[in-house]
């Protein structure tokens, strides 16, 4: 720990009104240290803040993504930059990143970044990608080919509001489209915990998911996909895909399988009457409609954190959140309600930043990781 700082990492907030609320903590550069920043989408068009990070950490490794909100400690603001600084004592940084232009290039730009980061002591990898030009479960399926669950892998999928016009990623300092990125850290001091958590209820039957390609689906039980959900959505279809984000659909891969999967929509096809979705929607599937439970969602974010096992390390550490622009959708005002139930459910001293996003990458329970949608994600960093 540095002489006259208390803890190994610093928060700092950058507001269009006030500038830097908090000041960055650039006394905590050096090549061991990861700087995370989460802003909004209009940074790309102003990166005047991120070129601010990039400058007081020179030595440091910086990453970080678009969002639909971002998370500074229990609170939630829009358009601004929220970040964090970690100088790491015994354990090494290292940086990768991949483009990914399309939602065919996910899988190969999973395998680069694994392949950029692999080595015995690798004990965890921070992931975050575009969130408009990429099938997340092919990113996991990418990363996982290489590293096989040797390593933590959590992140998420950068976020543009509702719009879902335009995303971008941490690159070099700079906002830029079309790429993920990843740090990968190194060594045997560092802990990394992770939970991730719904509290979503299901409705309506299960139905088999009859034709698919990737993440875009066409027919359940034999009927038109698009239709199909229309009829449940009622009024609320008129703001397709927006409103798509208060229904999900919970996979499962046969009626047996106890692991459900959400997935969030991200586009319609009006024409093919298709629904893109953040990951893949495998054919064969069961898919069943879900829908918001306010209380579970709060409660559920709070086991999220509880699931980390901060609590039972007791040491402050640095928490990063990834919830789903749709539970933000669901929670409106009470939002705040989910940040405060994971503040409370982490040791005394801790630090959270992070973001809304189009999905959420983190293991199911142990061992390699999956796409999530619409939960609260939580990783937590220590050293010891």
């Amino acid at each position: 720990m540095l002489k006259g700082v208390q803890k190994p990492f610093r928060l700092a907030r950058f507001d269009s009104e006030r500038g830097w609320a908090t000041p960055l903590p650039s006394e905590l550069d050096g090549p061991s240290t990861l700087v995370l920043a989460f802003g909004g989408s209009n940074l790309h068009d102003d990166p005047a803040p991120l070129a601010e990070v990039a400058a007081a950490f020179p030595e440091g490794h910086v990453l970080g993504c678009s969002t639909s909100g971002e998370i500074h400690g229990a609170e939630l603001h829009d358009g601004g930059l929220s970040a964090a600084a970690f100088r790491f004592s015994r354990t090494k940084v290292r940086t990768a990143s991949a483009p990914v232009r399309n939602a065919a290039d996910s899988c190969r730009a999973g395998q680069l970044l694994g392949e950029q980061l692999d080595a015995p002591d690798l004990a965890a990898v921070l992931v975050y990608s575009d969130g408009l030009n990429v099938n997340g479960t092919e990113l996991a399926n990418g990363i996982n080919g290489v590293l096989r669950g040797r390593a933590v892998v959590t992140g998420g999928l950068a976020g543009d509001g509702t719009a879902f016009k335009r995303t971008w990623v941490v690159r070099n300092g700079e906002p830029r489209e079309g790429f993920v990125v990843a740090a990968g850290l190194y060594g045997d001091s560092v802990r990394v915990g992770h939970g991730s958590m719904g509290g979503w209820d299901s409705f309506g039957p299960e139905r088999v998911v009859t034709r698919s390609k990737g993440n875009v689906l066409y027919e359940l039980d034999g009927k038109p996909a698009l239709a199909l959900y229309k009829t449940y959505l009622g009024e609320r279809a008129s703001g397709l895909p927006a409103t798509g984000l208060l229904f999900p659909l919970a996979l499962r891969s046969n009626p047996q399988d106890q692991k459900v999967l959400v997935r969030t929509l991200l586009a319609v096809d009006e024409k093919d009457q298709s629904m893109t979705f953040a990951g893949d929607i495998a054919q064969g599937s069961c898919a069943q409609l879900m829908r918001a439970n306010f209380d579970r969602l709060i409660s559920g974010a709070g086991s999220a954190a509880s699931l980390t096992g901060a609590l039972e390390r007791s040491m402050p550490c640095l928490a990063v959140a990834v919830s789903c622009v749709g539970r933000r959708l669901v929670l409106g005002e009470r939002t705040e309600e989910e940040l405060e139930a994971v503040q409370d459910a982490l040791p005394e001293g801790s630090g959270m930043i992070g973001f809304y996003s189009y999905g959420e990458i983190s293991p199911y329970v142990t061992g390699s990781c999956d796409l999530h949608n619409q939960t609260m994600t939580l990783t937590t960093i220590t050293e010891e």
